[in-house]
């Protein structure tokens, strides 16, 4: 079997004194679905920040494709094919579908000092990126992205993240705000990110929309992997009990954003 795209081997975070992620070991393979499932105040954005390059694991390593990768920011994660998706994509509700598409890697038109936005072409890349994820409702790459469902900015990010190339697509609770029918539109998006070959981390507290998409699970309970497991070998209920079993870390958070904030500028101390 070929070596995953993304994996994590015995990491640990921690913020000073305060410990967060407990060795964690986690793969995620091409073509495949990860649903990283967890209660509110799980750990799961600390995880998701250190999949993403935000935060350096205080223990343990990170590989792609087998090797290790030791990423100092957010930046180095995306040149390397990972791309993180919060609720909404991180889309501009007062710019246009072309111009969000597009965002800080803007195609031009012109020479030297006269180049300017080339407006039509990323209109036309844009609108045929969500079309082919099946978006046919986005025609007019000049449409402001603010009169779009929720479902839908969902797919346009997605559908950036892919024509820049990703190779991992992280998902951060991207049904969390929807109604039934967006939902189930930005599932159908998910499998088609698979179909295409894509590693997918899902992170959802809502089982049934992972239970929709996942071929892998992980039950995150205190920054810590309470559950490993393939499609099929739990029920609904056994996970939702799963995940039951967990006490908020609300405390703990607050500690470390007062942490950060006493120590901000001056790196944690080393473990």
């Amino acid at each position: 079997m070929t070596a995953p795209v993304l994996e994590m081997r015995n990491v640990d975070k921690s913020f000073g004194p305060i410990d967060v992620l407990h060795e964690i070991n986690l793969k995620v393979h091409a073509g495949e679905v990860l649903c990283l499932l967890g209660d509110n105040g799980a750990g799961k954005s600390t995880l998701i920040r250190t999949l993403s390059g935000v935060h350096k694991p205080t223990r343990g390593e990170m590989l792609m494709d087998g090797e290790a990768v030791n990423f100092s920011n957010p930046k180095q994660a995306q040149q390397m094919g990972i791309a993180t998706v919060h609720q909404f994509g991180g889309t501009y509700p007062l710019m246009s579908v072309g111009r969000n598409f597009f965002v800080g890697a803007e195609p031009t038109k012109g020479w030297g000092p006269f180049k300017v936005f080339d407006r039509q072409k990323a209109n036309a890349i844009a609108v045929d990126a969500v079309q082919k994820f099946g978006i046919t409702r986005i025609t007019d790459g000049d449409r402001l992205v603010g009169g779009l469902s929720g479902g839908e900015r969902q797919s346009l990010a997605i559908a950036r993240a892919v024509h820049f190339g990703a190779r991992v697509l992280i998902l951060d609770e991207p049904t969390a705000a929807l109604g039934v029918k967006q939902a189930a539109h930005v599932l159908r998006i998910v499998n088609e990110a698979k179909r295409r070959g894509l590693a997918v981390i899902f992170i959802t507290h809502q089982v049934m929309h992972a239970m929709a998409v996942g071929d892998h699970f992980a039950v995150l309970i205190r920054g810590a992997i309470a559950a490993d497991f393939r499609k099929g070998d739990k029920s609904r209920e056994e996970i939702a009990d799963l995940m039951a079993g967990g006490e908020s870390m609300a405390d703990l958070e607050a500690s470390i954003e007062g942490y950060m904030e006493t120590h901000e500028g001056h790196p944690p101390p080393a473990h």
